[in-house]
């Protein structure tokens, strides 16, 4: 049975890449970056703080970790609760006593229903970057342009609201993107987005709008994927962390600044067993007198400075 020849047709399809969002980059030939301090890796901690809403949509997809069971899906609604009550303070407190700053990919609806929890993370110093409005509010190719565009205004306003200021940054669940959203998150003045997963370090990505900074936030290295998808333990996770920390230090000897993402999940890494674990791989990276942390924004603004 022959396919048919529509089944190869979509509306970016091209020779190369089928887009011409940005250039082919070979990793290790970029000019060497030099981060502050002098600190040859910048690891860059974002923590995934979520609502999900009762009641799944399936449309576009069901983000991932949604409601699994008959309604009312009590189960799984409280474990996640567990994650804005208990668990994103334990991870705050881990980065407190490190003295860290973080980002905190934030549901919009999170700080109307929680603003006291959105007033902690402001006072901690730590960076609020837009993350849709609930895990509802997701965004996959098909979706109407204006519906996209008004989902990313609500979320963008809203956290605006609470905090004071725009969000710099963006992520979407499940970092999924339709064919428009770079460019409507460049009109609606976002610095830089998280959900393209190709690099190790920011890089420019052009849109009929104009430019944003890609910053890949790898899934990899996400306590979901190697606690909670890969069944590992956390000290299976620290070591993996540790393992990534060292590559890439032995490659900025000799190629330049390198920047490891640490994607960290409150219901996921705030349980009681694995948070003193956690707290010992910081304490252990902050020690290193060659490694950083640094916002997603101040990694952005150090990057463009060097282009």
């Amino acid at each position: 049975m022959s396919l048919d020849p529509s089944y190869l047709e979509y509306p970016k399809r091209g020779r190369g890449m089928d887009h011409d969002y940005y250039p082919y980059s070979q990793f290790f030939e970029r000019s060497p970056l030099q981060w502050p301090d002098a600190k040859k890796l910048l690891i860059w901690p974002v923590i995934s703080l979520e609502y999900f809403p009762m009641i799944p949509e399936d449309d576009p997809f069901r983000a991932p970790g949604h409601m699994a069971t008959a309604y009312p899906d009590y189960r799984h609604y409280t474990s996640r609760e567990y994650g804005t009550r208990i668990g994103i303070y334990r991870l705050l407190g881990a980065f407190e006593k490190a003295g860290v700053q973080i980002s905190v990919a934030t549901n919009s609806i999170i700080a109307e229903r929680y603003p006291e929890l959105i007033a902690d993370i402001l006072a901690g110093g730590h960076e609020i970057v837009a993350h849709s409005t609930d895990m509802n509010g997701t965004i996959a190719s098909g979706m109407d342009e204006a519906d996209e565009q008004v989902l990313i205004k609500r979320s963008l306003d809203a956290l605006e609201k609470a905090t004071g200021a725009r969000p710099r940054g963006w992520l979407s669940i499940a970092r999924s993107q339709s064919f428009n959203t770079a460019k409507l998150l460049t009109e609606a003045g976002v610095d830089y987005m998280c959900d393209w997963v190709n690099d190790e370090l920011p890089y420019a990505f052009q849109t009929e709008a104009g430019s944003i900074t890609n910053m890949s936030l790898n899934h990899e290295l996400s306590d979901r994927q190697i606690i909670n998808v890969q069944q590992h333990s956390v000290d299976s996770y620290a070591q993996q962390m540790t393992d990534a920390a060292d590559w890439l230090l032995a490659e900025a000897d000799n190629f330049g600044g390198r920047m490891m993402p640490m994607h960290l999940t409150p219901y996921i890494m705030g349980l009681p067993y694995r948070i003193a674990a956690f707290e010992k791989l910081i304490a252990s990276l902050v020690a290193r007198s060659d490694i950083g942390f640094a916002r997603g924004d101040s990694i952005v603004d150090s990057w463009k400075a060097q282009q």
